[in-house]
């Protein structure tokens, strides 16, 4: 699990463009949305494709999305449990 988190945290930065932000900025429980990282709905929305095309994992409705979203360790987990192949 911890080498999806920090693969995740690579993914998230590289996707969103996040030039300041280096992986060692995310803690694993923080808010992704309204933290620190500066992290809104339209990137949401970026990640949720990127994890479509990365790991084959559709998060495509808002209530899944509030869950999975809310912390790096969420998303790592339901992308954990949901992952295929």
């Amino acid at each position: 699990m911890e080498q999806l988190i920090n693969e995740l945290k690579e993914k998230i930065i590289d996707t969103l463009d996040l030039i300041d932000i280096t992986p060692e900025d995310f803690k694993e429980d923080d808010p992704l949305v309204g933290g620190k990282l500066g992290i809104d709905s339209i990137d949401i929305l970026e990640l949720a494709m990127m994890i479509d095309k990365e790991y084959g994992i559709k998060i495509d409705n808002k209530e899944l999305g509030q869950k999975v979203f809310s912390t790096l360790r969420t998303l790592a987990e339901h992308i954990h449990k949901n992952r295929k192949g």
